[in-house]
């Protein structure tokens, strides 16, 4: 930082954390353990764990192991790609490996929404393109913020809906 910059203001964002490989519930306690260690984060609230059934690029798929997912909010004063790449540290030292595409995971951190951002990179998206049809992700979120909204659509909305349609990719 040079001497006329200022520290960046402290912004809220959601983050999903999931884990379906070894002991998942310790896992995703151990994650919210190190996004609350890493400078720049601040976990405000965490979900109870859900479990819920794996999910492939075909829809749900309950011959994998189950999911336990959960959702932190937390305050940060990371922009959003610096705050992306702590979530994959904290992946890495849980030993997540990203050999096939939605597969079978130790822990998957991903930022659901930053309210008031807008980002669409090679790297990231941010609201997270298929939050608004997760049931894995609003359902947790709606237990510990239910006035929240994703783009503008209360999540609780957006709950009913995906549960109503047995949407659940």
């Amino acid at each position: 930082m040079n001497e006329n910059s200022q520290p960046s203001a402290s912004r809220a964002a959601v983050i999903a954390l999931g884990s379906n490989l070894g002991d998942t519930g310790a896992t995703l306690q151990a994650a919210v353990r190190d996004l609350g260690a890493t400078a720049g984060i601040t976990v405000e609230r965490m979900s109870r764990i859900h479990e819920t059934v794996a999910v492939s690029l075909d829809g749900p798929d309950p011959s994998r192991p189950r999911f336990a997912n959960a959702v932190a909010l937390i305050s940060t004063t990371l922009e959003p790609l610096p705050l992306l790449h702590a979530l994959q540290a904290i992946e890495q030292r849980h030993h997540r490996r990203r050999d096939v595409r939605w597969g079978d995971r130790t822990l998957d951190l991903d930022i659901v929404d930053i309210p008031g951002v807008r980002l669409q990179t090679a790297e990231l998206t941010v609201p997270h393109v298929r939050a608004a049809e997760r049931d894995f992700v609003l359902a947790p979120w709606a237990e510990i913020d239910p006035t929240a909204t994703l783009s503008g659509t209360p999540i609780v909305e957006l709950l009913a809906r995906v549960r109503s349609e047995g949407q659940e990719s």
